[in-house]
Order: C-alpha cells, then structure tokens, then sequence
C-alpha cells in the first residue's frame, strides 16, 4: 500500500510540475474569457466575425460549413448568404484561396489554421491576444502585441477596436535597456466602445473554442453518464464479491 502510495504522488509531481513551470512563465497576466459553449446566440455571433474579418487569411481546414451550421442552428440560406463566399459549397471544409507562399510572403511566415488555436494556446489567450495590439512603429503593419511580442499578423480589427499605446512600468530603466512594457491603453476610440469589443472578441473566441472541439459538451454529458453506470457497477460487482466468498470465511 505504500509502495502504491508513493509510485502515485511521484506521478502526480511528473504531471503537475511541468504544468505548474508553464503557468508561471513569462508574460502578461492573461484575461478570462468567460465564454459559454451552450450560448447558441454568441457562436452564430462568432462564426460571422470569423468569416468576415478572420477567413480571407485563416481557415477552419478541419470544420465544414454544413456541420458548423447544424451544431449552431443556422440555417442553410443563411449559412450561403452570409458566411459562404466564393464558389464553396455547404459541404466544403472552411478553407480558403490564400497560399502557404503568399502568406510567408506577405506576413513573413505561413499563416496558420485556426481550427485548433484555442487547444494549443487557451480560450483565454485568445482572448487577450485580440484585445492586446499597440502602437509600434518598429514593426513592418505598425502594430506589436502585449502576448506576441514581435506579432507578423496586422491589427485586423483595429478600425473596430480603436488604436491602443503602450503603457511602461514605472521609475529609471538602466542606460541603454528597453523599456518593459506593462499594458496598453486606448487613446483613440474605434467604431465599438470598450465593452462591445470586448463582447465581440469574446464571441469569436467562443467560436473558436466550438471548432476546436465540437463534440466537448456532448463528451462532457456523455461521461457524466459513464462515471455513474461505472459506480453503479462497482455497488453491484461488489455485493457480488461478498455474495460468491459469503461461504468461504
């Protein structure tokens, strides 16, 4: 029992401290997204940013139109009018024309897939990613970002969200070092007050986060149901057990 004891807490410290490392690393604090996979409403909201700012450069290569539209209840004229272009086709995975060239080309590197960016990264990195873009002339679109630093990908929202400055820590940096930068601020309002940029780009994460695993709820209500048939089992199997060995003590 000991051994067991010990051969569990040593497993437990190989699966927690790595974890534990990640966390603590550098950067800054990331926001919560507080996004809600049951609200229909928001992810028909999202699949609409998603495909009106995201999808001339990002795709959803493992996603179809169709399936998307069934999970979130939209209908099918709806779903042709207003989040397929070109000549795809409901049954067409969520792709798009731009080349893996051209975006190295234009951004400085492949543009990448977004089905799964919320399973590698975290909703809340999402999140605070969109709201984190500042003013930085040093970079090639003028922009820089507080989670990405030296970011190829330009502020596509810009025009919503308005143009946020840096904000540094404060006293005396030593001669000749960069200054840290803290935060960002707002100094010039865009087309959404504060809030409602907040709303949208929750939204989209909400949205992503659905891509990235469309089955969650369902696997999630699904082992709800599996952990009470296995402890029903388990009351079962073990009047079983005292009802087979009654007669050997």
């Amino acid at each position: 029992m000991r051994s067991a004891i010990i051969a569990a807490s040593l497993l437990l410290a190989v699966l927690v401290v790595p974890l534990s490392a990640g966390a603590a690393g550098d950067g800054p604090a990331l926001q919560e997204a507080n996004i809600d996979l049951k609200d229909k409403a928001s992810l028909q909201r999202g699949a609409k940013y998603f495909a009106n700012y995201c999808m001339g450069c990002h795709s959803l290569q493992y996603m179809r139109y169709n399936r998307m539209a069934a999970d979130l209840d939209i209908p099918e004229d709806e779903l042709t009018q207003n989040l397929i272009f070109g000549d795809a086709k409901p049954g067409d995975v969520m792709t798009n024309a731009m080349r893996p060239q051209d975006g190295e080309s234009w951004f400085g590197k492949v543009v990448p897939d977004l089905t799964l960016v919320t399973r590698w990264r975290s909703p809340d990195w999402v999140y605070t990613y969109l709201k984190s873009y500042y003013v930085d002339d040093s970079r090639p679109f003028g922009v820089n970002n507080l989670v990405f630093d030296k970011v190829g990908m330009p502020h596509v929202l810009s025009n919503l969200q308005g143009v946020q400055a840096p904000v540094y820590a404060e006293g005396h940096a030593a001669e000749g070092a960069v200054p840290h930068i803290v935060g960002v601020e707002l100094v010039e309002p865009g087309e959404l007050t504060v809030e409602e940029y907040d709303s949208m780009v929750r939204d989209l994460t909400n949205f992503l986060t659905y891509v990235g695993e469309p089955y969650k709820l369902e696997r999630r209500s699904l082992g709800l149901y599996v952990l009470l048939f296995l402890g029903l089992m388990f009351i079962l199997t073990y009047y079983l057990k005292k009802e087979f060995w009654k007669d050997i003590h």
